[in-house]
């Protein structure tokens, strides 16, 4: 999973996940910092915070394979674009 997918589908995920694997994955993922400036702001080895990533991203893409949330917003998202106005679609996407 490449890192723009794994980063939309983590929003779908969050919750499941540690406060400190949010903050790792988010840290890395989102802030672009590297593993050694993330180990050094919460004072851990970078070997942990590799660790947790991969945890994170692991469980991520089993989460989406069993249930399917972001796959399933993108297909309601596909079949009611054809049939609504743009102004209800965005609605519907706040929504979901």
């Amino acid at each position: 999973m490449d890192k723009i997918n794994l980063n939309e589908t983590y929003i779908y995920y969050k919750d499941l996940f540690t406060d400190k694997q949010q903050m790792y994955f988010e840290d890395y993922y989102m802030n672009d910092l590297s593993l050694s400036e993330i180990a050094e702001n919460y004072n851990v080895s970078r070997n942990a915070v590799h660790n947790q990533l991969k945890i994170v991203e692991e469980k991520i893409m089993h989460y989406e394979k069993v249930l399917g949330l972001k796959r399933k917003k993108e297909e309601v998202i596909d079949l009611l674009s054809n049939k609504i106005d743009e102004e209800v679609l965005d609605k519907i996407n706040e929504i979901l």
